[in-house]
């Protein structure tokens, strides 16, 4: 839904960014499946993640999860420690101050669209 809205968050003086733990070469083939004209940014060994808490490790019942439907995160992100962030959406006004996030530890779930755009809105008005 990023991709959908990218026209009006960029009406609102912002822009968005995306960053994956995979590899550049995957990140590429994102932008290119889905038709992203944003960045995708990698996160090279999930640091950033890390930093900001929303790292969990993928212990040996989900890893073989994984690799039975075919997805192996170390091909994908370039090392063996099989740990994935947390999907979240910070919307991140100037000065570097958090508007808007949302984190939830279900990948199917994220922050709509129109609280993304309500956040950017807000931020333009007077205190």
């Amino acid at each position: 839904h990023l991709a959908e809205i990218q026209p009006e968050v960029e009406g609102l003086d912002a822009r968005i960014v995306s960053i994956t733990p995979d590899h550049q070469s995957y990140a590429k083939r994102l932008k290119d499946r889905h038709g992203l004209h944003f960045p995708v940014l990698t996160d090279i060994d999930n640091g950033y993640a890390l930093s900001l808490g929303l790292l969990i490790w993928v212990g040996p019942v989900v890893r073989a999860i994984y690799e039975a439907v075919g997805r192996d995160l170390s091909q994908f992100q370039g090392n063996d420690g099989w740990f994935v962030p947390l999907p979240a959406t910070f919307v991140v006004g100037k000065g570097g101050r958090v508007l808007a996030r949302f984190v939830d530890a279900d990948y199917r779930r994220r922050m709509p669209a129109e609280d993304i755009l309500s956040a950017l809105r807000d931020a333009d008005r007077p205190a």
